[in-house]
C-alpha cells in the first residue's frame, strides 16, 4: 500500500494548478492576439477607405472611367507605357489605379487584411477596373515582364471566385430581405424603348 503524505498531496496539487495557470495564460494570450490582429487589420482596411477616397486617387479613378480607352489609341501614349523607367502619374493617372490595386493585392496575399472581408467590399471594383486596366498592364509587361502588376492580377483572380461563389452578393442566406417598391421600373422601361 502506497502511502502518502501531506506534502505529497499539496505539491501535486500545486503542480495540477500550476498547469491549470499557465493552460489559462496560453489561452488569454492566444484570445488576446486574435483581438489584436482583427484589430490591426480593420486598422488597415480603414486606411485603404480613406486613401480610396482621396481626391487624387478618385481623379485617376475618374480618369480610367472615363478618357483611358481613347488615350490607349495613342501609339505615343502606349509607347511611354511600353518603355522602361519612370512613367509620371500626372500624365498616366492610370498607374495611380494600378499601383493602389497592386498594393492592396499584397497586403491581401500577405494577410494582412482579411481576404473575405476586403473581396465582400470591393470584389465588383477589382474585376471593373482590372478590365478597364488590363490593356495597360498588358502594354507595360511587354518589357517588364508578368511581375508586373502580378498582386493586382492575384486580387482580380480572388474577386472572380468571389463574385463565382456569391453572384447575388453576400447576404446571409438566414436573413430574410426586405421587399423593395421600384416606383419607376415601368416608367424607366417605357423611356428606354
Amino acid at each position: 500500500m502506497i502511502a502518502f503524505s501531506v506534502l505529497d498531496v499539496i505539491n501535486t496539487a500545486a503542480q495540477i494548478g500550476s498547469v491549470v495557470v499557465v493552460f489559462t495564460a496560453a489561452i488569454a494570450a492566444i484570445v488576446q492576439l486574435r483581438h489584436l490582429r482583427a484589430s490591426n487589420e480593420l486598422e488597415a482596411l480603414l486606411a485603404l477607405i480613406a486613401q480610396l477616397r482621396e481626391p487624387e486617387l478618385q481623379r485617376a479613378f475618374h480618369f480610367v472611367q472615363t478618357a483611358l480607352d481613347e488615350r490607349l489609341e495613342d501609339p505615343v501614349y502606349r509607347g511611354e507605357l511600353a518603355r522602361l523607367g519612370y512613367i509620371d502619374s500626372l500624365v498616366h493617372p492610370e498607374m495611380e489605379v494600378c499601383n493602389w490595386f497592386n498594393e492592396v493585392g499584397t497586403l491581401v496575399k500577405n494577410r494582412l487584411i482579411d481576404e473575405r472581408t476586403f473581396l465582400d467590399l470591393f470584389a465588383r471594383l477589382v474585376t471593373y477596373y482590372w478590365a478597364r486596366l488590363e490593356p495597360v498592364v498588358a502594354v507595360l509587361r511587354r518589357k517588364r515582364g508578368l511581375s508586373q502588376y502580378e498582386n493586382f492580377e492575384y486580387l482580380v483572380q480572388l474577386a472572380i471566385r468571389w463574385k463565382a461563389k456569391y453572384p447575388d452578393g453576400a447576404y446571409p442566406s438566414n436573413v430574410s430581405r426586405l421587399p423593395l417598391e421600384d416606383r419607376w421600373a415601368v416608367i424607366d422601361a417605357e423611356a428606354a424603348k
